[in-house]
């Protein structure tokens, strides 16, 4: 839970680098808080009501991990728009976001591991 709160408060961060720990942690828990939201909703009777507002709240953080990852890896974070071509440019940005970080400090800022 440590990494997604650090995420949330770093919501306009988008400088920097962020481990892949941190990245697919925040996104674990974007799931379980998803599907969480989903069974509510569906025992509620809402039709996507919070999951719609769970969306817009997580928008920005989102991105700014994801800009953040993408620069560990040694990438511009503007690399996320090959998040628009279908399906290829998930598979390469998953890649992206699977990669180990780079060892030495690059034009980004230090490694977060070291």
């Amino acid at each position: 839970m440590e990494w997604y709160v650090k995420v949330l408060s770093n919501y306009v961060g988008f400088s920097g680098r962020a481990r892949r720990k941190e990245y697919w942690m925040f996104a674990l828990f974007n799931i379980i808080i998803s599907i969480g939201l989903g069974i509510v909703e569906a025992i509620i009777g809402l039709d996507q009501v919070l999951s719609g507002l769970y969306s817009l709240f997580i928008l920005l953080p989102s991105l700014a991990v994801a800009f953040r990852r993408l620069h560990d890896t040694g990438k511009s974070g503007w690399w996320i728009l090959l998040g628009i071509i279908p399906l290829i440019g998930f598979i390469i940005l998953l890649v992206f976001f699977c990669q180990d970080s780079d060892v030495n400090d690059n034009q980004y800022g230090p490694n977060p591991k070291g």
